[in-house]
């Protein structure tokens, strides 16, 4: 174990390549979160969006006296 760290530590120039490959590999991974994070809060806008136009659906809907809200729905359905 120590004639390996010796050997790193004594070769700069393959300690800076290692370093350079933990780097790559570090900055990898934090675009791949950021990616991912980026991603998940796209969904969740759609996801908002589309609630709220559903529930402006529902409240337009029981705004309407019953017998026009079953009409309406009647004309929505496809069978």
């Amino acid at each position: 174990m120590t004639a390996l760290l010796s050997f790193f530590i004594g070769n700069p120039a393959l300690l800076g390549m290692l370093a350079s490959i933990i780097a790559a590999l570090g900055w990898g991974f934090h675009q791949r979160l950021a990616g991912a994070s980026a991603e998940r809060a796209r969904q969740a806008a759609t996801e908002t969006a589309a609630r709220e136009i559903a529930n402006r659906i529902q409240y337009d809907i029981g705004a309407l006296p019953a017998e026009t809200a079953r009409k309406e729905l009647k004309s929505w359905a496809k069978d």
